[in-house]
């Protein structure tokens, strides 16, 4: 037990600093959403250092380990080259406005305590199945039984699902004739969301793959739960689709007919 809280308080050093360095960067060109792919490579950085910090990584660590890196990759480069192409995240500008001025802080104040100090423990706290599904893989507890084949399942199908609703939500947003309109074919036929329902399920299977090694596995099911609420209640769904029923006609419509999360036949009427 030692050894794992002595891991843990060593990635959470590292992020922190890590965290502290960016929060310096963001204050030299006044922008902070860029934290959006930090979230993820944040979560491979902290697998590959539990990894790292293992004795005897076995079949069931190197599995955890590439599906995160996997997830985490593709997502960072994804997140960072949007942020490179359209810039600041109009939801950062809200947010940073609205702390500046209710607590009257400056912008550097803001930005360490409304975002980056925030995003780190949110960010550790979700990427504890892969940590601790590492760490309590090592030795004999390597063989990835029926719940972990489940779980890889559901990891890939979160990230190939992913990656697809990205995928089409960038070709509809290259092409001029669609400004304006809401992407309402693929699979943003069926969710409205199809990179937070990919999120979601990615870490659920890692998740299923980290609860084969018992108590420490079983114990970092508020990873997922916590991703899940935030995407569905908190930071994700909520906020964005808040912007987008006062900014893009027929959204609310579109609101009507498809499902929030989870992807559902579209409904008629």
């Amino acid at each position: 037990m030692m050894e794992i809280i002595s891991i843990l308080i060593l990635n959470a050093a590292a992020l922190l600093a890590a965290i502290l360095l960016l929060w310096a960067y963001s204050v030299r060109i006044r922008d902070v959403s860029f934290i959006d792919a930090f979230w993820a490579f944040g979560m491979v950085v902290l697998a590959w250092a539990t990894w790292a910090q293992s004795a005897n990584p076995g079949a069931r660590s190197h599995l955890i380990l590439g599906l995160t890196t996997l997830w985490g990759m593709r997502l960072t480069i994804h997140l960072w080259l949007r942020w490179r192409a359209h810039g600041e995240d109009p939801r950062y500008t809200k947010i940073m406005a609205s702390r500046m001025e209710k607590k009257g802080w400056s912008w550097a104040k803001t930005s360490l305590i409304a975002v980056f100090l925030t995003q780190a423990p949110l960010l550790f706290i979700t990427c504890l199945p892969a940590q601790l599904g590492i760490w309590a893989s090592e030795g004999g507890r390597t063989v990835i039984g029926p719940l972990g084949a489940v779980g890889a399942a559901i990891a890939l199908i979160g990230i190939a699902f992913e990656t697809i609703g990205d995928a089409q939500l960038n070709a509809f947003r290259k092409d001029p004739a669609n400004k304006g309109k809401v992407l309402d074919t693929g699979l943003w036929r069926y969710t409205r969301h199809p990179n937070y329902f990919g999120d979601a399920c990615t870490w659920w299977g890692i998740w299923l793959i980290a609860a084969e090694t018992g108590l420490p596995g079983w114990i970092s099911i508020i990873g997922p739960l916590f991703l899940t609420f935030t995407l569905t209640k908190w930071s994700g769904k909520p906020l964005l689709e808040y912007g987008m029923k006062k900014t893009r006609p027929g959204y609310a419509e579109y609101v009507a007919r498809t499902s929030g999360f989870f992807p559902l036949p579209p409904k008629k009427g």
